[in-house]
């Protein structure tokens, strides 16, 4: 009994934080838009905080509206892109109590808390209409940087894979 208690604790705790760090992918578009009509985009702004990053941000998304069948053009696009990332650093707070004390016995207890600092990336997409210049699209990743370029690429990839994998919309869904 004692030993299902010491195994099923800590696998509880894992199981609570670790949706924590899983990555996170957020889609929202103008439900009137008729996606089938875009045939081409152009790129308007790349925004990372490390300038290497914007050619493999774009590239990424490239690769993906390619595979749905739309053109890219230098300028003047049925749909005009944006992407902007933004790196923030998360805290994660975990507080261990030695089990003794508390009010009925009459003896204080003993917590120790740590801090657990990471960093995570938000990759946030946006496609305006180029007639308009009105918000068609929207699509947000957050993921956590390990600080090893390969590996943060392989997450981008996926995150970007995850934004467009029901795109286009269907008008009206």
């Amino acid at each position: 009994m004692q030993f299902r208690n010491i195994v099923s604790v800590p696998l509880v705790a894992f199981m609570l934080t670790a949706p924590v760090f899983a990555n996170s992918v957020v889609v929202d578009y103008d439900h009137s838009e008729n996606f089938t009509q875009v045939k081409t985009y152009s790129w308007s702004k790349v925004s990372t905080a490390n300038s290497l990053w914007d050619k493999r941000v774009e590239d990424s998304i490239d690769r993906e509206l390619t595979a749905k069948g739309w053109t890219k053009v230098p300028s003047g696009g049925d749909v005009q892109l944006v992407a902007v990332e933004k790196t923030s650093v998360q805290q994660q707070f975990e507080t261990y109590y030695d089990g003794f004390g508390g009010r009925r016995f009459g003896r204080m207890g003993e917590s120790t808390t740590s801090v657990d600092s990471y960093k995570v990336g938000t990759l946030i997409v946006s496609m305006l209409d180029g007639r308009s210049n009105q918000l068609v699209w929207r699509a947000s990743a957050s993921s956590d940087l390990s600080g090893n370029p390969s590996k943060d690429t392989k997450n981008l990839n996926k995150d970007v894979d995850k934004m467009f994998k029901q795109f286009p919309p269907k008008a009206g869904a």
